[in-house]
């Protein structure tokens, strides 16, 4: 359980959408406020969830089946949460973090095929019915996220070399989850000039949340 109203917060989108700039936007405006800020990502947020991050993501799309994705993600993501997000939440920290578990519903369930029926019991299993409070979908054309991702990615990461149709399969699945769980989930025009976007966000804080940024 959170304390003195702490949020955990995730960031949704497809590739390019801008998501580190908003959390980054947030966590400041966060802190001005005088609350304490965790910010975080997936795959990743801890040493060895770290690991798993350069596993999962490295090499060429094809390296991994859709399921040995999913159980690579929930292997970082259990850590993550046991070790760091569930205690900052219970100190009263608010966490914000780059991706949960929706992006493996959406890439390796909606995208990738394994059933979702499947990566629901695996979320079950794993963190029961733990989810954050509020999720930004970042929302983007693909064609211009992955300019955007071209444009300053030295090396691409393997969900970043998939073809045309795997994004738009995955900005669908976004937009469907945020349609299914809209009291959960806030669709933001992510192809806004970034000032806008986290204007945005700002006002869905305040009007869910009730606090002042």
């Amino acid at each position: 359980m959170s304390q003195s109203g702490a949020k955990f917060i995730s960031f949704e989108g497809g590739e390019g959408a801008g998501k580190t700039t908003q959390i980054k936007c947030l966590g400041e405006a966060l802190r001005h406020a005088g609350h304490e800020v965790v910010v975080t990502r997936e795959p990743g947020g801890t040493p060895d969830a770290e690991i798993v991050r350069d596993i999962v993501l490295g090499g060429e799309p094809g390296r991994w089946s859709a399921i040995e994705e999913m159980l690579l993600m929930y292997t970082a993501r259990s850590q993550l949460v046991r070790t760091v997000i569930k205690p900052a939440l219970e100190r009263g920290a608010w966490v914000l973090s780059d991706r949960f578990a929706d992006s493996t519903m959406v890439y390796q369930g909606f995208a990738g095929g394994v059933p979702m029926a499947e990566v629901r019991a695996l979320h079950k299993l794993v963190l029961g019915n733990f989810n954050p409070d509020i999720t930004f979908v970042m929302d983007i054309a693909p064609d211009s996220g992955m300019e955007r991702v071209h444009s300053r990615a030295e090396v691409l990461n393997q969900f970043e070399k998939r073809e045309a149709q795997f994004y738009e399969d995955t900005r669908n699945a976004y937009l469907d989850i945020a349609k299914a769980e809209p009291t959960r989930c806030a669709v933001i025009n992510a192809a806004q000039k970034s000032q806008l976007v986290a204007r945005d966000i700002m006002q869905v804080i305040q009007e869910r949340t009730g606090i002042t940024l």
